[in-house]
């Protein structure tokens, strides 16, 4: 249930011939992403970047002789459920879905399949994985990223870009940016992603970008208190958000007393978490940082 990924990770898309599917795939083969093939339903025997095309993941491990490492997810919502779990039973370790708008009781049941099939999700509804100058797995601008230091976990695609783009621009690079995504239920959450930038040599710090909605962040805040010791900055989305107003994401949303950015804010703080009041400083914030250290 490994997350990271890097130039050896062997990678398949799911959706391939899709237009979405396609364009990605494209980009992400040009980054040198190793993909080997993918998946769409009656199209199977057509090539596509010179890449082979089959109706089903099982399909494709059975005539290339190799169980991927990774399945890039670009289905329509309603056939999100079956492509995770289609990934997860042919053997595919890590699965990372862009579909935005899968419902929610589907998403139960397929964290409780994940579960038993020791497969990793990260996502859905999110921008994907990165390890910078080595391997592409979802819909990021490539060109913004530089390896170096920063491992970025967040909850925001928009803002990932943000970060990376403000940390290039000062020459600081980035070991691994993983999008969990911001849906109400996701398969990889900051605590997940937390444990292995801390076990990550390349990573020297950390940076988490959380928004409204749900108390991940205070968990995370939880957790960093006592397992942490890599020095890590936030930035949390949402600051002005009206309670009961759904901003953006579906798990971005204060419900009753629970969920704002105000309270987000308090429990990074508490534990020594240095948290930026706006977008623009995440990087001279980290630059900081690293130069204090």
């Amino acid at each position: 249930m490994a997350i990271f990924v890097n130039k050896n990770s062997k990678v398949i898309v799911q959706g391939i011939t899709g237009s979405q599917g396609a364009f990605h795939t494209e980009k992400c083969l040009e980054y040198g992403t190793q993909i080997i093939g993918g998946t769409s339903p009656n199209k199977e025997g057509q090539e596509i970047f010179g890449l082979r095309v089959f109706n089903t993941v099982g399909n494709l491990v059975t005539k290339l002789g190799v169980v991927p490492d990774v399945s890039m997810i670009f289905v329509p919502p309603k056939f999100a459920k079956n492509a995770i779990i289609e990934a997860a039973d042919a053997g595919v370790g890590l699965v990372v879905c862009i579909t935005e708008g899968i419902p929610v009781l589907e998403m139960m049941e397929v964290k409780k399949h994940l579960a038993q099939k020791g497969t990793r999700l990260i996502g859905p509804n999110c921008p994907g994985i990165i390890s910078s100058e080595e391997c592409k797995i979802g819909i990021m601008p490539a060109h913004i990223h530089k390896k170096g230091p920063v491992g970025i976990i967040s909850r925001s695609g928009t803002l990932t870009y943000e970060a990376v783009y403000q940390l290039t621009q000062l020459g600081i690079g980035q070991s691994t940016c993983i999008g969990i995504g911001g849906d109400p239920i996701i398969g990889t959450n900051f605590i997940d992603c937390l444990k292995e930038f801390e076990k990550d040599p390349e990573t020297k710090v950390i940076c988490l970008v959380g928004e409204i909605g749900g108390d991940a962040e205070e968990q995370a805040a939880e957790f960093i208190k006592d397992n942490i010791t890599k020095p890590v900055v936030s930035f949390i989305a949402g600051v002005s958000a009206p309670k009961g107003k759904r901003m953006g994401h579906a798990g971005a949303i204060i419900s009753g007393k629970k969920g704002s950015a105000q309270d987000k804010i308090k429990a990074l703080q508490d534990v020594g978490i240095t948290v930026c009041t706006s977008p623009s400083e995440i990087g001279i914030t980290i630059s900081k940082v690293i130069s204090s250290k």
